[in-house]
């Protein structure tokens, strides 16, 4: 009975982690990658082929394949990782075009990286369902495929149609500097949409949201969100370099998203932040503050589902991927939620918090740096725990001197202010000072430390992407640099709006 419930399960996940799901509902909401019409018919024939003898996979080469009137080229790409060993040699891994992550296919006409890849396929109006999964007496499950040799000159481009869009990836690869493939979109509502969800878990949103909660609203529930934010990445982030699955196949699935295409799938941190963030800063805020259950409900949830779908949608991350995220970000909750008074507390009161803090954090971070190869995974986690141990340190420091103090029990709970003209400006006025002030230190910082950290650990700081590739150099780089980000965001701004005289 165990072992069939098992087994239904491994098989459950397994078609959750399909890629053609992925390319189905990218389709559905109107993207489409340049190598195919229509990306179920790609993956039939990428399976298909995977065990014919008529197509040949030879590495660097080029076919020119006609499947039932369409062409287009097959190759198989590198997974290029960053090795942080002497010499910093790069190790190369071969991975499969239906089944690995990294496997490209570029657009007709175009290439991207080295050489493109990929079958055009017919449209589905040319090519039925019957056609690709019948077997013939010829081909790949029936299907006419005749294979030449083709230069990169004598592709056959697609006509995007005057109703689509032809667009590139969000940001290049920081791993590997791949930009991508260009894509077509149908649907622009959808594509700025799930932009703006993916948005939701990267740097550019934790620098602006994080602060103006702590600026403009509730330093209380800013310490605690922090908090929570950072253990529940950092346990994503590790959890990813264990399991170590890659991403979703493309094609069939479109690489909407290229800049962390390089880093392993499982679990969605972008789902983990997506899901911790929102439900956290409800559960941290109603009986605090006034407003409607529900709205407050409904406003997390949103939010969650939103940037959940977007890592479907962008092509990083399977049905599964999503799934699990959302789970064990609920699970890290539901353990760490009762404990954050408990945390709080020692970090406000305890003689040698900081000292603890710090030496924690930074034992963490020379844990995950062990657990794989250089990706953008490592910086990230270097980061995060610089973040929160730069806002530990600077609670308790405010707590020692008196600044900025929690209001007191019978206050609670508390009012939102009215809205007004003043009310806003004076917040716009704080977040740009204020938002200024932190980028100008963080550039001031990177300025330092990164060629300071190469002098010390000996290595050449002349290529900063290759240097910061080295442990030695990425570790105390983003720790230092995030850390006094951290520190100045509940410290150091503070303490400069209430010389101007702008402290709520």
């Amino acid at each position: 009975m165990a072992h069939n419930i098992i087994t239904k399960i491994g098989q459950l996940c397994n078609y959750l982690q399909d890629p053609i799901h992925v390319a189905r509902f990218q389709q559905i909401c109107g993207v489409s990658g340049t190598f195919s019409r229509n990306p179920a018919e790609t993956i039939e024939v990428e399976r298909a082929g995977l065990h014919n003898s008529s197509i040949s996979h030879i590495q660097g080469g080029h076919e020119k394949c006609t499947v039932n009137g369409g062409e287009g080229e097959k190759t198989k790409s590198l997974r290029q990782r960053e090795v942080t060993s002497p010499g910093n040699s790069l190790k190369q891994e071969g991975v499969d075009n239906a089944s690995q992550n990294g496997a490209v296919v570029t657009p007709a006409g175009k290439t991207a990286g080295n050489s493109g890849s990929g079958c055009r396929l017919a449209r589905s109006s040319d090519v039925g369902v019957r056609d690709l999964t019948e077997n013939g007496p010829s081909g790949v499950n029936g299907s006419r495929v005749d294979c030449t040799s083709e230069t990169p000159d004598e592709r056959i481009s697609e006509d995007p149609g005057p109703s689509k869009t032809t667009v590139k990836p969000l940001r290049k690869n920081s791993l590997t500097g791949d930009v991508g493939q260009e894509f077509l979109i149908e649907n622009k509502f959808l594509y700025y949409l799930f932009t703006l969800g993916t948005e939701l878990g990267n740097e550019l949103f934790y620098i602006t949201f994080f602060p103006f909660i702590i600026w403009n609203v509730d330093a209380y529930v800013s310490r605690r969100l922090i908090a929570v934010w950072v253990w529940v990445m950092y346990l994503g982030q590790s959890t990813k370099d264990v399991i170590r699955l890659s991403r979703p196949a493309s094609p069939p699935v479109v690489k909407v998203e290229m800049f962390y295409n390089s880093e392993y799938s499982m679990p969605s941190t972008h789902a983990m932040s997506g899901t911790a963030i929102p439900f956290s800063l409800l559960l941290l805020t109603y009986g605090r503050w006034e407003y409607p259950f529900m709205l407050g409900f409904t406003l997390a949830m949103c939010w969650c589902v939103l940037v959940c779908i977007s890592r479907i949608y962008m092509g990083m991350h399977s049905i599964l991927d999503v799934i699990a995220g959302f789970l064990y970000s609920l699970l890290i909750l539901v353990v760490f939620q009762p404990a954050l008074d408990l945390i709080d507390n020692f970090n406000l009161t305890y003689r040698y918090a900081p000292l603890i803090i710090i030496s924690l954090h930074l034992g963490m971070g020379l844990f995950s740096f062990t657990l794989d190869t250089w990706s953008t995974s490592r910086g990230d986690t270097a980061q995060i725990l610089g973040t929160g141990a730069g806002v530990a340190l600077a609670s308790h420091l405010n707590h020692y001197l008196g600044l900025m103090p929690d209001p007191p029990l019978d206050q609670l709970p508390l009012s939102p202010p009215p809205l007004s003209a003043s009310l806003l400006a004076v917040a716009m006025l704080r977040m740009c000072l204020g938002v200024l002030m932190l980028l100008a230190i963080r550039a001031l910082m990177k300025a330092i430390t990164i060629p300071l950290a190469c002098r010390i650990s000996g290595i050449p700081s002349g290529d900063v992407r290759k240097a910061r590739q080295h442990m030695e150099v990425e570790l105390p780089y983003r720790y230092i640099v995030y850390s006094m980000v951290g520190f100045s965001t509940l410290f150091l701004v503070p303490q400069l709006f209430r010389y101007l005289q702008l402290s709520c």
